[in-house]
């Protein structure tokens, strides 16, 4: 597997971006731009350099860039900041995402236009403002960070299940649209993942989800990172349109 590909990830400073960051690093990435709307301490070089420092066995450079995920001129900025430094993009991973939860009865207008434009415009955003350079080289992957609740729903959470379902919508039909272009698009949906989101919860509130997952454990990080690296690499050439559960078996 050659170790030269460019890409860009949104959301990559933390949690299941940071992941994808580090395996895309180790196993296929010469460059990566991440891109997010706060970085530490609002100060994406510092974000560089930190990760640089802590990649540096992988010989990757990290670049960072920082963007309001839900606005198309900052998407487009990211781009043009990737092919200014990195001499191209081959790699989109959308994986911008926040939450807002709330009964629909109590939830208010800016709460639901925040997570829709964050996790649903987002991914619309940077796959457009990528598609000229990727369309011009005949290459490209796009995999698209979704969610299980996009799959079945979740009470509480009508915000971000449309926009997770959203997100599938619009892999599938990107998928079709740049299937003759050589670009793939895909989707992962996780499950409940150990982050900075689950850490909060209590133990007996973890030993409860994990009660509704087969393999009675929350996943990781990596188990995402790692299904995003394969999607990515030369193995996943015939894949395209798929969405995978990285769930611990909760939606089979």
């Amino acid at each position: 597997m050659s170790k030269n590909k460019r890409a860009i990830v949104t959301g990559g400073s933390r949690g299941i971006g940071k992941a994808i960051v580090q395996e895309l690093a180790a196993k296929i990435c010469s460059d990566i731009m991440v891109s997010d709307i706060a970085f530490m301490d609002d100060n994406p070089e510092k974000c560089a350099a930190e990760f640089n420092q802590e990649l540096k066995d992988t010989k990757c450079n990290i670049f960072a860039f920082k963007a309001n995920a839900s606005l198309f001129q900052d998407a487009e900025a990211t781009i043009n900041s990737a092919v200014e430094k990195m001499g191209g993009v081959d790699i989109i991973i959308n994986n911008a995402g926040i939450t807002r939860d709330n009964l629909l009865l109590r939830m208010p207008e800016a709460d639901f236009d925040a997570v829709i434009n964050v996790n649903l415009k987002s991914v619309f955003n940077y796959t457009k403002a990528a598609l000229k350079p990727m369309i011009k080289q005949r290459y490209g992957k796009i995999v698209n960070i979704s969610s299980v609740v996009g799959l079945i729903g979740n009470a509480g959470q009508s915000n971000y299940s449309a926009s997770k379902a959203g997100v599938i919508g619009f892999t599938k039909s990107m998928a079709r649209e740049l299937a003759s272009r050589n670009i793939t698009v895909n989707a992962i949906a996780p499950g409940f993942i150990q982050t900075d989101m689950t850490n909060k919860l209590t133990e007996d509130q973890k030993n409860v989800l994990a009660k509704n997952i087969p393999l009675n454990r929350l996943g990781k990080p990596e188990d995402i990172a790692k299904v995003v690296a394969f999607l990515c690499s030369e193995d996943a050439d015939y894949i395209t349109g798929q969405v995978v559960a990285v769930d611990g078996g909760m939606t089979m």
